[in-house]
């Protein structure tokens, strides 16, 4: 499996819509905004016999600290095809894309998620860190951070989401 930039010609959409089921589409339209954007977001594949298995996205948003706001990145989405979970494509974008952020001087990189899984990867909860979420209806556990080398103890605060991910109204979870 090779893990690299994503290309133009790669569909990355249809990966997002297999992994996500019914939330697909809105997941796919959340990503092309995401790209419209942000045009300095860094989207990763990972290719398994010239086929795109699995894609993550790493989009910038703002950290809001006493001193000042700091520029950091939000992980998301992360999306690998149903027939390729579970064999290590997931573990290896988020890899690939911590490695990115430290050598591009990238303080903290945020995300949503099941703890379970991305603390395999490194990720921490924010809050037992002194970081705030950035909406109510984001779970504490799901809330979580991964500091990289640039980080400092100073940075502390609230994460400040892009306004495409409030405009997709893709923040945190909604009651049934």
């Amino acid at each position: 499996m090779e893990i690299r930039a994503e290309r133009d010609g790669d569909d990355v959409a249809e990966v997002h819509r297999a992994a996500f089921g019914a939330d697909g589409d809105h997941i796919a339209e959340l990503v092309a905004a995401l790209r419209r954007d942000d045009p300095g977001l860094l989207s990763l594949v990972a290719e398994a016999d010239g086929q795109v298995v699995g894609n993550v996205m790493f989009t910038r948003s703002l950290l809001d600290a006493p001193r000042r706001l700091v520029d950091v990145w939000v992980l998301s989405p992360l999306s690998v095809r149903p027939g390729h979970q579970r064999q290590g494509a997931g573990r290896a974008l988020i890899r690939r894309g911590l490695e990115i952020a430290d050598e591009q001087g990238v303080p903290l990189v945020f995300l949503e998620g099941d703890p379970a899984y991305y603390a395999r990867a490194g990720f921490r909860a924010g809050g037992d860190l002194g970081f705030r979420k950035p909406s109510l209806r984001i779970p504490d556990a799901a809330f979580q951070v991964y500091p990289l080398g640039a980080y400092e103890e100073w940075m502390t605060g609230t994460l400040v989401y892009s306004a495409t991910f409030w405009d997709y109204d893709s923040v945190g979870l909604r009651d049934s």
